[in-house]
């Protein structure tokens, strides 16, 4: 992908967030191709559902190379900006993450996740200051590269409940403005729902604060009024696609084709993928 052509929809992604951002999450080229017939605007993209569909559990378990290959072809499979979900970029140190950024760009992906966690030394999560000097090196990387990359610096200090109960907002909070600071456009909270706590967090940090899909999550309306930008679905649309694989596998070896013979016929879906 030319350059001109990855800034253009880089500049689009980043464009896509002054509203309120709905990112279906996929996992491989052919969801993608549905994600944006069923409407998307983006395509942002599922480590978990992506190690799911190669047999692998999540959590940094399926190799850098898959990883950079299927978002190759999830970036050709569509027209749409694709965000990838990179977990802690497969780097340890500020150094190799600035390398590896390098070669996810290279795909043509024009925004990602990146997380704080990973560290394994002084707890679940990176210190304020090391998270902060990584995103300064995807921002580095992504300066050097000439795309204006979307950082989504996710934080899980309340996904993994880190630290006292009552002080876990101002760590968000604390965390935000030194990733902000050092490139970080937006601020993932992943098990945070409240609406008057992510309303703080963007207020207080300036950041596009994304919220991800949980059982009893507001609704899309709330969440764009409590002042969040973005709303994606992790995984969930895998596990959907995934318990009706199993499901209607389980039904037919016990002889049932009801779910198969309620699906798209197999020649309207195929054209799905037509070129």
């Amino acid at each position: 992908m030319s350059t001109t052509l990855q800034q253009e929809r880089a500049e689009l992604f980043r464009s896509l967030h002054d509203d309120f951002l709905v990112l279906p999450n996929a996992w491989d080229a052919g969801s993608a191709r549905l994600a944006a017939e069923a409407g998307a605007t983006a395509i942002a993209t599922s480590s978990g559902a992506q190690s799911w569909s190669q047999g692998l559990a999540d959590g940094r378990s399926l190799a850098k190379a898959d990883v950079l290959a299927n978002l190759e072809r999830m970036v050709a499979a569509t027209d749409l900006p694709v965000s990838a979900d990179i977990e802690n970029a497969y780097a340890a140190g500020a150094d190799d993450l600035r390398a590896t950024i390098t070669q996810f760009l290279a795909t043509g992906i024009v925004g990602i996740n990146l997380e704080d966690s990973g560290a394994t030394d002084d707890g679940p999560l990176y210190g304020t200051a090391a998270a902060a000097e990584r995103i300064a090196a995807a921002r580095g990387a992504a300066d050097d590269a000439g795309v204006d990359l979307f950082i989504n610096a996710r934080t899980d200090v309340f996904l993994l409940g880190v630290g006292d109960e009552h002080g876990r907002l101002a760590d968000v909070i604390a965390r935000g403005n030194a990733y902000r600071e050092a490139g970080a456009c937006g601020l993932f909270v992943p098990g945070l729902l409240d609406l008057a706590a992510l309303g703080t967090v963007a207020r207080d940090t300036g950041l596009k604060v994304n919220a991800m899909w949980l059982p009893g999550a507001p609704a899309p309306e709330q969440l764009r009024e409590a002042g969040v930008s973005r709303y994606s679905a992790g995984t969930a649309i895998a596990q959907v696609a995934y318990t009706a694989a199993a499901d209607a596998a389980r039904a037919f070896l016990a002889g049932q084709d009801t779910a198969m013979a309620a699906s798209i016929n197999y020649f309207a879906f195929n054209d799905k993928f037509a070129k």
